[in-house]
């Protein structure tokens, strides 16, 4: 999957424009800019419940065309009075250089720069359109420490993951291996034996006769509990994703239909479902995690339905309504994406910590606000 999909010669992300309609895929960013809105309020919400740190990071994994995080900042210059004089930068998460580019034309118009030092941790940095400057990196080690909201939209079921198949002589890796009968055809074959990964990725515990693992998203979570753990912040992550019950999800989309992900290398994208139980492991109870819940209830959470209308009633145009309502349907019908994607979110134990809310609460505390879009039956 990394090999497919970032390769620098031959690489799908590299040098593929992949999304919309001329596309292999698309996301909810490019079908309503609610999305992006809700999620943007979902981003105040929790800025505030940390006390307004006055240093503000906004990172986003994966950004895509930049949709997303411009309905974002979209929303912060509209909160302008709640946001105020905060220092708010974004910084980016992109493996993809044709991506960047892309990304800046949407973000910053002409106003961005490319590092004339190839080893640079920031290989492309400029100012947004609302004034915010914004650098691009290619991994979150390069990201500076700091308060900061991370996003993540489809970006964990991209990670490779390692698929283990039951059998009478235990847990055995699935392999890709060059068919013998065919010329220039792959197969899937078992490893013969226990492998290193089959002997340490799958828990003792698994009743699944299948499983997919993605050591690389644990990484991932790992890194964001430490930096939310010790510098503050929340993260939000939205997927194809499970609690740990389904098996085999590995699949390629081209053309926005089902391909083969063993044919034309480097054609498709290849995905697979995010475990969350998985990732909620890897946190080590270091950071608290809520869900997963599915797009349609997060996205009902933090209201979409009063959105749609205050967006219909200021509207005359007769196709920009009809577009509303089918990004709507889109987004929150669960036979289309309202099921199938879930939310899942990361904050600091402190968040929902007792603490005090002004002098007259100074003596006896007061509660935390509930973590946006969840509710503690989701913890």
């Amino acid at each position: 999957m990394r090999e497919v999909l970032t390769n620098p010669v031959s690489g799908y992300y590299v040098h593929n424009d992949m999304l919309g309609a001329e596309g292999d895929f698309i996301t909810s960013p490019e079908i309503s800019q609610i999305f992006g809105e809700l999620l943007g309020i979902w981003c105040v919400s929790e800025w505030m419940a940390a006390g307004k740190p006055k240093e503000f990071q906004l990172v986003e994994f994966g950004p895509g065309r930049g949709s997303l995080i411009s309905d974002v900042l979209r929303v912060f210059r509209q909160l302008k009075s709640v946001v105020g004089e905060s220092a708010l930068s974004v910084h980016l998460v992109e493996v993809s250089p044709k991506l960047s580019e892309v990304q800046s034309q949407s973000l910053t118009g002409e106003d961005s720069q490319a590092a004339d030092n190839e080893n640079d941790p920031v290989y492309r940095r400029g100012t947004t359109k609302t004034g915010h400057p914004v650098y691009w990196y290619r991994g979150i080690d390069d990201v500076p420490r700091g308060f900061s909201i991370y996003l993540a939209h489809e970006f964990f079921d991209a990670l490779p993951v390692h698929k283990f198949q039951k059998t009478d002589k235990g847990w055995r890796e699935m392999l890709i291996d060059i068919d013998p009968q065919v010329a220039n055809k792959l197969r899937f074959v078992l490893a013969p034996s226990a492998t290193l990964a089959s002997s340490t990725l799958v828990q003792a515990d698994e009743e699944r006769d299948h499983v997919e693992v993605c050591p690389e998203g644990g990484v991932l979570v790992q890194r964001l509990t430490n930096r939310i753990s010790e510098d503050g912040g929340a993260a939000l992550i939205a997927d194809y994703g499970h609690a740990g019950d389904k098996t085999d999800t590995f699949r390629g989309f081209h053309g926005h239909k089902l391909h083969d992900v063993l044919v034309a290398p480097g054609a498709a994208d290849l995905t697979a479902d995010v475990d969350f139980r998985y990732l909620r492991r890897m946190t080590e109870e270091r950071v608290l995690s809520f869900g997963p819940i599915t797009q349609q209830q997060f996205l009902r959470n933090m209201g979409i339905d009063v959105r749609l209308q205050v967006l219909l009633r200021s509207s005359t145009d007769s196709s920009t309504r009809k577009q509303l309502v089918q990004g709507f349907d889109m987004m929150m019908n669960p036979e289309k994406m309202g099921e199938r994607f879930k939310f899942f979110a990361l904050v600091p134990h402190s968040r929902i910590a007792v603490q005090p809310r002004g002098k007259k609460d100074e003596q006896k505390g007061a509660a935390a606000p509930p973590v946006s879009g969840f509710t503690e039956l989701e913890l």
